[in-house]
């Protein structure tokens, strides 16, 4: 097993960590394109320790859901299941930018921002919900701990939205942490982990726009004592509307995002778009 303790020099130390984020891409199903087994909870907290499931038993489609007056959930279901491109995990890796980048996609900033652990208060748009996706994303990953992670989903996601621990970025690092030998709450002296959203894409949006797929691609950098690698990581969630909020929505987890290096030929052919910001 790989440590980040052991004494290295700065390059063995480099690559340590390159070689840990490699692996994680292939488990997290990011670099494959594979797709993680969704499953639908009537909870948003991590599940309680049990059996684990059958080794190689995938599960792509989500449980019919309940009809819900004045929801297409159909029409949900058709939108959150449709397939993201399938990129290779090279694709991810820091590589030269795109001059087609195309136009820029403007989200609104947030109107709540005092007090709160997430901002949030964003309009009942569909980049609303990306923004409020945005806003969630970077708060739970930063530090790279799959607990915090947990809880920032949980935070914006509605009673019955699909488990967390079924999502690509719980998976991601969970198994970083766990290839690393690094709880789940642990600190680890020396190791910085950033997440910083520059592009997204709206997949599409149904019931008035009340219902919007949207998806997010920024920088992820682990740091370990002055040595560092990036590399780009998509994220995809169906958000529905509450009335004040944007929230991850119950029924059919949103299909895989593609992961590519912001900015590039592979992310412009994946869809995503410039929020603004310059890709480091």
């Amino acid at each position: 097993m790989f440590t980040l303790d052991a004494e290295r020099r700065p390059r063995s130390a480099r690559m340590t960590i390159l070689v840990l984020i490699l692996g994680l891409l292939a488990a997290a199903g990011l670099a494959t394109g594979l797709i993680i087994a969704t499953s639908r909870t009537t909870s948003t907290s991590p599940p309680a320790a049990g059996p684990s499931p059958a080794p190689g038993k995938v599960t792509t489609l989500e449980p019919e859901p309940s009809p819900e007056p004045g929801w297409d959930v159909v029409a949900q279901k058709k939108l959150a299941l449709r397939p993201m491109l399938r990129l290779p995990g090279e694709a991810a890796q820091p590589h030269p930018l795109s001059p087609q980048a195309g136009p820029e996609l403007r989200i609104p900033e947030p109107t709540h921002t005092s007090g709160v652990w997430i901002p949030g208060g964003f309009p009942a748009t569909a980049e609303g919900a990306l923004a409020q996706l945005k806003a969630a994303d970077e708060t739970g990953l930063l530090g790279g701990d799959p607990a915090v992670y947990d809880r920032a989903y949980g935070d914006i996601a509605l009673p019955g939205a699909p488990a967390v621990d079924r999502t690509g970025l719980h998976t991601l690092l969970k198994t970083f942490r766990t290839r690393a030998g690094i709880a789940p709450g642990e600190s680890k002296p020396g190791l910085t982990i950033t997440y910083d959203v520059t592009h997204g894409q709206i997949k599409g949006t149904t019931d008035q726009g009340r219902y919007a797929v949207v998806c997010v691609l920024g920088i992820l950098t682990f740091d370990y004592k002055g040595q560092s690698t990036s590399m780009g990581v998509g994220d995809c969630q169906a958000m529905r509307w509450t009335g004040d909020a944007w929230r991850v929505s119950t029924g059919n987890q949103a299909a895989m995002a593609a992961s590519a290096w912001p900015g590039s030929a592979e992310s412009v052919q994946a869809g995503y778009r410039s929020l603004g910001g310059v890709p480091r």
